[in-house]
């Protein structure tokens, strides 16, 4: 059929069709929409939190060369070997004149593919609706409006352990930091990854002898909330719980567990969250770390929950839905997560790969094409392809650096992930304070205590109080 859509011309192909504010609504398994443009980009959107949201060439297919023991964490595993442009649940093409053709899912499981000449929205299932706009780019922001919403209030000011410690942390350690970190201006203490015995054996090591509840009882009495990091879909071989109920494990059609990524020297694995004893489980995961004191839950990994990737979403949904009633008003902060998926669920939701005191990994970026791992660079780029996400959850670009003490950052990329974490409002560090130097202990503060006005000037200019940002040079 023809349309007058925002006064261009767009062939298409669906089942039905009604005015929608801001575009039109379609209905159909497939959809396929014909530019009045041969596009010259194409806005591809990763399927979780660390996948790829970018605008690519679609004119030149993707390399895909990252290795396939990784690709369950790094994407919908389906997108990554396609060998074409798909992305997950929206896509757009961008025209000469620089507006947008923008395709969006309503419905959960679809994926879309982005040519010169065409967008084509599949579900993976089954038919359901769809949302068709042109327009400038804010088009992002009409679907948007049409999508699921949680937001109240503003983020929290969060100390988290991760990115100084990693799994190298303990019950005196953090007790020590707990004391630097109470001197400032954080709302969050949040204990990350290296608490637990083993994935899905989620009881303190040796390293906390005094057990999570005390430390969840210092952390408050410090005037702080407890926050703490656990992935409730994520084992491993050795893991007691893959060896107690291997009936728990997702397995595929001949029965060998399904591979959900490759991390901590191993290969992980993914529990079934359509086994209603699973999600049970899980649920009590979240029900047992609010009892020892902790309101702000990380819950990581948690596409492991919608493997084999689209497919699963409506299995994860379900899942993620029971942890949500299971945590009450406490705050979850998802991360690893099927971005469209997680809304209305998640308070939190991540939407860039992990940072790390260092700009781009080469090795694992320049000969493996992976833009999902560790770094800032890969970070910034998929954290301000997703900004149009703000009216329907608290988006986390991930914590700040301010030290220099095991950093190999410039002060000027520093400043492009603070000015981002200004425009989000979502501030975090994981800096101890006595790593940090004088004037760097000034500038957390200020980061803390001070909102700074932030103005959007174009897809990648900014101001940020007095001071200019552009991030179009460096991605």
């Amino acid at each position: 059929m023809r349309l007058n859509l925002g006064g261009a011309e767009v062939f298409l192909r669906a089942e039905g069709l009604e005015e929608a504010p801001g575009g039109v609504r379609l209905w159909g398994r497939e959809v396929r929409v014909f530019p009045p443009f041969p596009a010259k980009g194409f806005f591809r959107h990763g399927w979780q939190s660390w996948s790829l949201a970018a605008w690519v060439d679609p004119a030149r297919a993707p390399t895909p060369l990252l290795p396939e023991a990784r690709r369950p964490q790094a994407d919908d595993p389906f997108l990554l070997e396609a060998g074409a442009w798909w992305g997950s649940g929206v896509g757009a093409l961008k025209g000469p004149d620089g507006k947008v053709l923008l395709l969006g899912a309503l419905d959960l499981g679809a994926r879309v593919l982005g040519r010169e000449d065409l967008l084509l929205g599949r579900y993976a299932e089954r038919g359901g609706a769809w949302f068709l706009a042109y327009g400038p780019e804010e088009v992002f922001a009409a679907y948007a409006r049409l999508l699921l919403k949680r937001l109240s209030g503003r983020p929290p000011r969060v100390w988290c352990s991760w990115y100084s410690f990693y799994t190298r942390i303990s019950e005196d350690l953090l007790l020590r930091v707990l004391d630097e970190v109470a001197a400032f201006s954080f709302e969050v203490f949040q204990i990350d990854d290296g608490w637990q015995r083993a994935l899905g054996d989620w009881e303190p090591n040796e390293r906390f002898p005094r057990g999570m509840a005390f430390l969840a009882e210092r952390i408050r009495e410090r005037g702080l909330r407890a926050g703490l990091w656990f992935a409730p879909f994520l084992v491993t071989a050795d893991s007691p719980l893959f060896q107690k109920r291997p009936d728990w494990v997702l397995r595929d059609e001949e029965g060998r567990p399904v591979r959900a990524g490759f991390n901590w020297g191993r290969p992980l694995y993914a529990l079934d969250a359509g086994n209603e004893e699973v999600v049970e489980w899980a649920a009590d995961l979240v029900r047992k770390a609010l009892a020892w004191g902790y309101d702000y839950l990380k819950l990581d990994f948690l596409y492991a929950a919608a493997l084999p990737g689209a497919e699963g979403e409506a299995r994860y949904r379900k899942a993620m839905a029971r942890l949500r009633e299971a945590a009450g008003e406490a705050y979850l902060l998802f991360c690893g997560a099927p971005v469209l998926a997680s809304l209305g669920l998640a308070d939190g939701l991540r939407v860039g790969p992990d940072v790390a005191p260092y700009w781009d990994n080469e090795e694992r970026s320049f000969w493996l094409a992976d833009p999902t791992g560790p770094g800032l660079r890969n970070a910034l780029r998929s954290t301000l392809h997703r900004l149009w996400l703000m009216e329907n959850v608290h988006v986390d670009p991930d914590v700040v650096y301010f030290r220099t003490r095991f950093n190999l950052l410039s002060p000027e990329e520093m400043r492009l992930q603070e000015a981002l974490a200004h425009f989000t409002g979502f501030k975090a560090t994981s800096d101890p304070p006595s790593w940090l130097l004088p004037e760097e202990k000034g500038r957390l503060e200020a980061f803390l205590a001070r909102e700074v006005p932030v103005r959007r000037l174009g897809p990648y200019r900014f101001r940020v109080g007095e001071e200019e940002v552009d991030y179009a040079p460096l991605l």
